[in-house]
Formats: structure tokens, C-alpha cells, sequence
């Protein structure tokens, strides 16, 4: 087992992991950002600031890097919170991010307008412009996944086929437009792709999901990722695949109804 001092001699040094190889003292060191993060969440517990939630929005960030579903500072997530939305903050690597960093924007008052000490997510716009269009949405994640981005370069729509797309709302999951990150543009692209969908994939730049939660958003964009996935790998065949009809597809939305995965909301008509 990992000790973080080596012997007595390391406890009266200036820091307590100088004597351990420099490996040790790396997960001494992380073991450390983290403890000291869970007894920063716990002190705030009982504030009016989000932190619990906060702090989930980071751990998700994390995840969705460390499993492959993002890299770098690219994406960005959102949850709404009564008359506000919490939003990860611009050029920030996620393991760095502290609860006080994820930013508050307003859902009514001055549009755009923000509080904390860091800049909202540079696609801030087509967040807002989502929560204040569709009320059953509750949380948003925006990776740049390998599969999902790759069809988004190629302009192409997910169809039917497999019938994971019905936990999307229909029977495709489209692909928007390209215009650049940030722009009214862009906003106006994801919300076109979005209509009656919880997903779609934004033109030669990524994939959105959406949920109640931010739990059922994260479980969207996995499965998002693997119907990309599943799609390009069956293109690269040299065989069409078998698309289901929208029948099919609207007895699946129905089954799903009564509770699929960790989806118990039922999709958007």
C-alpha cells in the first residue's frame, strides 16, 4: 500500500512527500487536490450556492474526458437551477476546475449576462438559447467524441439504424449546419437539429445531448457516441444497413415510455 511519508525522517522536511520518488509523490499529490476538494464541498454544503451540484458538473467533465467522450478544454456542460443556468467556464482544463469556477448565467434579465469569476463556455449562446426554448430540458453536454464529430465532417444524419435512436425523440438523430462556435448562427443550427429531439450532432464540430438530469444528459451522449460509432463502423462495410421504419421506431418510443436505461421521462412528442 502507498504511503505518503517514506519514513520519520520525511515528516520534518518542508513538504511531507520531498523524500518519496517522484511517482509517490504525484499520487500523494492528487490523493491530496481531491480530499482537500470533498472537505471544500462538505463545508459548503449547507450554502446557497449550488456547490454540491457544482461539483457534480466537474466530476462529469472529468469522466467524460477520462472515458474517451471528450479531450482537452473542448465541450462544455450545463444544468438548469430554478431561474438560472450553471455553465463550465471558458479555456479552463476540467482537473483544475473548482466548484467556483462553473459560472451562473440568468434565464430572465439582461441576455448573456453572467456571475462568478471565470467567463461562461464560449457556447453559452446556444445553451441559453435551448433552456429558455424548451422547458423539459434540465441539463446539456457537448463533447467533440471521435465518432459523433466524424459524421458530423461528413454531414450525416444518424437513421434508424438501431433502435437506441428512439431515446432521442424520433427516428434520426440529425446533423446541423456548420457555423462557429459561439455564434447566433450556431444557436439557431442546434435548435433547428433539436426540435423534438434530446441529440444531435452539430456540423463539423461535435454532438449535443440533453435531459432532465444531468445524469440521463451524460447517459445520452455515451449512447449517442456508440450509435455513431456503431453507424460508421457498418458504413465502412460497404453495406447499407437495414433502417427501421418509423413504426418500428414509434413502438420503441412508446415501450420507452414506461422507463428505459435511466430514462424514465418520457421523450418529446
Amino acid at each position: 500500500m502507498l504511503q505518503c511519508f517514506s519514513d520519520s525522517s520525511a515528516r520534518t522536511t518542508n513538504s511531507a512527500t520531498d523524500n518519496l520518488p517522484w511517482q509517490s509523490r504525484v499520487v500523494c499529490e492528487s490523493f491530496d487536490k481531491r480530499l482537500n476538494l470533498q472537505k471544500h464541498i462538505v463545508s459548503k454544503m449547507t450554502d446557497n450556492n449550488n456547490t454540491e451540484l457544482r461539483a457534480e458538473i466537474i466530476a462529469a467533465c472529468v469522466e467524460m474526458n477520462a472515458t474517451g467522450l471528450n479531450q482537452g478544454t473542448s465541450g462544455n456542460i450545463s444544468v438548469r437551477v430554478d431561474d438560472q443556468i450553471l455553465i463550465t467556464p471558458t479555456s479552463l482544463p476540467y482537473h483544475e476546475t473548482e466548484p467556483e469556477d462553473i459560472v451562473s448565467m440568468p434565464l430572465d434579465g439582461d441576455y448573456g449576462s453572467y456571475s462568478g469569476r471565470r467567463k461562461p463556455s464560449t457556447e453559452w449562446r446556444f445553451h441559453l438559447d435551448t433552456y429558455l426554448q424548451r422547458s423539459d430540458i434540465g441539463a446539456m453536454v457537448h463533447t467533440h467524441s471521435i465518432y459523433a464529430t466524424t459524421l458530423s465532417m461528413l454531414r450525416m444524419d444518424i437513421p434508424a439504424c438501431h433502435y437506441m435512436v428512439a431515446v432521442f425523440g424520433g427516428s434520426s438523430v440529425r446533423c446541423s449546419d456548420y457555423a462557429i462556435f459561439g455564434s447566433e448562427a450556431l444557436s439557431a443550427n442546434v435548435l433547428e437539429a433539436l426540435q423534438g429531439r434530446t441529440g444531435c450532432l452539430l456540423g463539423t464540430h461535435g454532438m449535443l445531448t440533453c435531459g432532465s438530469t444531468l445524469k440521463e444528459a451524460m447517459w445520452r451522449a455515451r449512447e449517442l457516441e456508440t450509435l455513431a460509432h456503431q453507424y460508421y463502423l457498418t458504413v465502412q462495410s460497404g453495406r447499407e444497413p437495414v433502417i427501421l421504419d418509423d413504426e418500428h421506431i414509434q413502438e420503441v418510443v412508446s415501450k420507452m415510455k414506461s422507463g428505459y436505461g435511466i430514462w424514465t421521462q418520457e421523450p418529446v412528442e
